[in-house]
């Protein structure tokens, strides 16, 4: 498999604050990796700098072009990368509560939009059909989180676990390469998270997607991630196969527990 994402010693500082150190990674086409590691150990500012909300510090970001050549994307803005094939969830979902389920996935396509503005303005057939494909496009991505049926109810009304599933698809919507899912589970109970395992299973196939993955929940990591890596205090303490994982000392002492030997 080929490299879509590599990350070479990257680290992000907040004044004498490190948040991350020397943080490598490298990710294959087609791969699903949890990061995994305790609160505070740097997870979620590994995405923000792939994402761009922070531009890193130290070190370097690669993401490999559809024509296969490698482009550093440390420091661009975030909308530039998600048009380079980046998406991602947030730990703390953010929807726009006031805007209905189909608003908020089409509003992650207004970059794609085939159309110009003139014709939107006035509203001529290449609007008039691009918008009904659109449209369509959206239903089915709905319907395969099964929320089609509410594509036209406030987004804020929807139960929690379907608010998390919202904003999966609006990430898909965008039809990233690589996507990111910051604790997507974070909220739901056994029967919702055993679904999600199996939707996000679903997801990468059907999209072709490559998968990298925060979650606490270690039932989901370790029945669905590849392999993992660990964070603590900003450094990567190890990285290996789900099984090496949780039975490395280091990872045991550092976040898993004791218990986890033995489940």
């Amino acid at each position: 498999m080929s490299t879509l994402l590599r990350t070479e010693h990257l680290g992000m500082q907040f004044g004498g604050l490190r948040a991350v150190g020397d943080f490598s990674l490298e990710l294959a086409e087609g791969e699903l990796v949890g990061l995994i590691g305790p609160n505070g150990a740097g997870k979620t500012t590994v995405f923000n700098m792939l994402t761009g909300v922070y531009a890193p510090t130290s070190g370097t970001i690669t993401l490999a072009t559809k024509t296969g050549n490698a482009e550093q994307i440390g420091g661009l803005l975030p909308h530039r990368i998600t048009r380079k094939g980046i998406a991602r969830t947030f730990q703390n979902i953010r929807l726009f509560k006031s805007m209905t389920v189909w608003e908020n996935v089409s509003i992650s396509r207004h970059f794609q939009v085939p159309y110009r503005l003139a014709q939107g303005v006035f509203r001529l057939p290449p609007f008039r059909k691009a918008e009904a494909d659109l449209r369509s496009e959206i239903l089915e991505l709905l319907a395969i989180f099964k929320i089609d049926n509410k594509a036209e109810m406030q987004a804020s009304n929807l139960p929690y676990g379907e608010q998390r599933k919202l904003e999966i698809v609006r990430a898909l919507a965008s039809k990233p390469r690589l996507l990111l899912l910051d604790e997507p589970a974070a909220g739901m109970n056994p029967q919702e998270t055993l679904e999600l395992m199996e939707l996000i299973r679903f997801i990468k196939e059907r999209f072709e997607l490559t998968v990298l993955l925060i979650e606490h929940d270690m039932n989901l990591v370790m029945g669905i991630c590849e392999r993992l890596l660990v964070l603590d205090y900003g450094l990567t303490i190890a990285q290996g196969l789900p099984a090496e994982i949780r039975n490395n000392p280091v990872v045991i002492k550092a976040y898993l527990g004791e218990d986890a030997v033995h489940a």
